[in-house]
């Protein structure tokens, strides 16, 4: 290899110098964070290999989550609209919303777990921004996750439920969500990277969370005790998407904790990633 190319290779790649004496982790991190972000081309093209070779000879593909969901809502909401004795029109829209959400957020969990011991083999031979595994994990996810949302207008088409303007908000809840598994991807990726532990114990939170959640369920069916739903921050992530597209824009109040959660979620994490960043390669 010439010395100009050897040049411009070490140009587009973060040099990394060690010294002891002064880590200067602080803006060792922000520059991965800014070189992670400006590529992600790289994370989506990452991503998108990903979802093709893990369904590489199926004929129906991330489509096969999709059937699965559509089998599962179809199910779930004969039965507990029944056990509930809620119109099935009315309780439907609700469930779709709900399920293709919490299948989201509870992948996108799951998945952060592993988002840096996946990309071992690449971590230990290039230099890449750790922040382009976790948008790699996020962006994968979340192609996965678009296969479903033809289930909630398919549901409400059924059932005759249109949003109103205020379904707009939505989008703002889709933000939350994607920050939050961005942030996630870091946090959980380096924490299980250090300890292997950790990941079969988010598995079992998660399950847990799924049923004290209202997904099958409704806060209204808690009474009283619906004013406690906000400390639940899968319900508050959950109901910024929810309540727009369902329920007219849903509470302020869980509105203002999806937002108290992510800036915790962000703040832990970028904690973690500035004390921690340089031993990565050594963890995973």
């Amino acid at each position: 290899m010439s010395r100009r190319m050897l040049d411009q290779t070490a140009a587009t790649m973060p040099a990394y110098h060690v010294d002891s004496a002064d880590p200067q982790r602080l803006r060792k991190a922000i520059e991965d964070v800014r070189l992670g972000t400006s590529r992600w081309r790289l994370a989506l093209t990452l991503a998108w290999l990903d979802i093709r070779n893990r369904y590489r000879g199926s004929v129906l593909g991330p489509f096969w989550l999709t059937l699965s969901t559509g089998v599962m809502l179809a199910g779930l909401g004969l039965l507990y609209a029944r056990l509930f004795d809620l119109p099935l029109r009315e309780y439907l829209p609700h469930l779709a919303v709900s399920l293709v959400i919490w299948n989201a957020i509870s992948q996108m969990v799951n998945d952060a777990t592993t988002s840096l011991t996946s990309s071992e083999a690449i971590i230990r031979q290039l230099p890449l921004p750790y922040t382009v595994h976790a948008l790699r994990c996020a962006m994968r996810n979340g192609i996965i996750a678009a296969h479903n949302l033809p289930l909630i207008l398919l549901v409400f088409l059924l059932c005759g439920h249109l949003p109103g303007p205020e379904a707009l908000l939505a989008i703002p809840g889709f933000i939350l969500i994607a920050i939050n598994a961005v942030a996630a991807a870091l946090f959980l990726g380096m924490l299980c990277a250090r300890f292997r532990d950790i990941a079969p114990i988010v598995g079992s939170i998660m399950q847990l969370a799924f049923f004290l959640t209202p997904i099958l369920w409704k806060p209204k069916l808690l009474g009283g005790w619906e004013v406690w739903m906000p400390l639940n921050p899968f319900y508050a992530l959950l109901e910024t998407v929810r309540g727009p597209l369902v329920e007219g824009g849903g509470p302020p109040l869980a509105w203002l904790a999806a937002i108290l959660y992510t800036l915790a979620t962000v703040a832990m994490a970028a904690a973690f990633f500035v004390r921690f960043r340089s031993r990565v390669a050594f963890w995973v």
